[in-house]
């Protein structure tokens, strides 16, 4: 599926902001399974300081910084890109859960160490006991790792309930489990912190997924938004991804932006402003397919 996304972050102060310094993951990554033909970044004003790098995780991370005073400020990221259909996997066939953990912890090699540093908690996805005693009712011994974590995709899309109204980044995972409700970045790193309890490699992966309208309804522009999902390592298949805010495998629906530990590592933007007093912000985001 080819598609066009335009993705547009506005930001309005009620007072003039002299500087502004920010970070973005913007960029699609190029994987085996995505191919970006094409991406510009706007913003307005214009940066006075604008660069490009590759970040920890190899993600494309851009630096801006506005140095003239605004009330305004606008991001507009438009992407072209390719995304093919990911071949599927015998689930039966992949090693038991506790193999993989096991292999994770002694393996030595370049891709097992690359895996394992994606075992450990991070700033939102704690260890948690009472998560690792959830994640079990799938993960029964000598199950094989996919299925396993399939049905935990599954119990999490039917145990709680999407409600942007419930939380904030800064919900801990902790408060989510209890009041079973949350967003897409809740959900992912809920699923991680079980994974990781367990002792599996387990990140986060930023990115949009393609909406689609009810029977007889338009598509709306610039009503979708960002995603997150999870992506877990199970040796000789690679990494793997599951969505448990609809509970499905990611295939040429969802795109990828970036992956890291947890939402903190692939923010689309965060930064630091001098002055601005009080501000509003909004978000527009349009996915649409235009080719095969």
């Amino acid at each position: 599926m080819l598609y066009q996304i335009t993705h547009t972050t506005t930001y309005e102060y009620s007072s003039s902001v002299t500087l502004c310094q920010n970070l973005a993951h913007l960029t699609p990554r190029e994987t085996a399974e995505q191919h970006c033909r094409r991406t510009t970044l706007l913003i307005q004003p214009q940066p006075a300081v604008l660069s490009s790098r590759m970040d920890y995780f190899g993600n494309l991370l851009t630096f801006f910084a506005v140095q003239e005073p605004h009330r305004t400020l606008s991001i507009t990221a438009s992407h072209e890109v390719e995304v093919f259909p990911r071949p599927a996997i015998d689930l039966a066939q992949t090693l038991t859960w506790e193999a993989v953990r096991d292999r994770l912890r002694t393996n030595r090699d370049a891709v097992s160490l690359e895996a394992y540093q994606f075992t450990f908690p991070s700033r939102h996805v704690p260890y948690s006991t009472e998560l690792a005693d959830y994640a079990r009712l799938s993960f029964a011994p000598g199950r094989p790792l996919l299925e396993a974590v399939l049905e935990l995709t599954e119990r999490i899309h039917r145990d709680f309930e999407y409600d942007p109204k419930a939380t904030t980044i800064a919900t801990p995972v902790s408060d989510v489990f209890a009041q079973r409700r949350g967003v897409c970045q809740d959900f992912s790193h809920l699923q991680i912190s079980c994974l990781r309890s367990l002792g599996l490699a387990a990140r986060y992966v930023s990115g949009y997924l393609r909406t689609m309208p009810q029977p007889g309804q338009p598509r709306l522009v610039g009503a979708d938004a960002t995603h997150a999902w999870v992506s877990v390592y199970c040796p000789d298949v690679g990494w793997q991804d599951a969505d448990p805010t609809n509970n499905v495998q990611p295939s040429d629906k969802h795109l990828v932006l970036g992956w890291g530990r947890d939402f903190e590592d692939v923010s689309p933007l965060k930064g630091v402003i001098l002055g601005g007093e009080q501000h509003s912000v909004g978000v527009s985001v349009d996915v649409a397919a235009v080719g095969k």
